[in-house]
């Protein structure tokens, strides 16, 4: 008895299929549930990285001065005083 359902389905499905193009390729439900996954995931690691970013510290200079780092001439110089 199951199999007469069946067959039914797929006679009133075949007329159905025959309006389709069949050279169009669409991505269907489950490309749509894989974007929607990916999106999710990209807006994760994005909160994420915000967060982390917002713990970095790190002293700045202002923009007109430069750090000057001693050269070996001045540390010897230093060093025989």
């Amino acid at each position: 008895m199951p199999d007469m359902y069946a067959t039914q389905a797929v006679t009133q499905l075949v007329p159905l299929a025959k309006e389709l193009d069949e050279n169009k390729v669409t991505p269907g439900v489950l490309g749509f549930i894989v974007f929607a996954v990916m999106a999710c995931a990209v807006w994760l690691l994005m909160k994420s990285m915000n967060r982390h970013m917002g713990k970095v510290d790190f002293p700045e200079n202002p923009a007109g001065e430069t750090e000057t780092k001693p050269t070996a001439s001045s540390v010897g110089e230093r060093q025989a005083t």
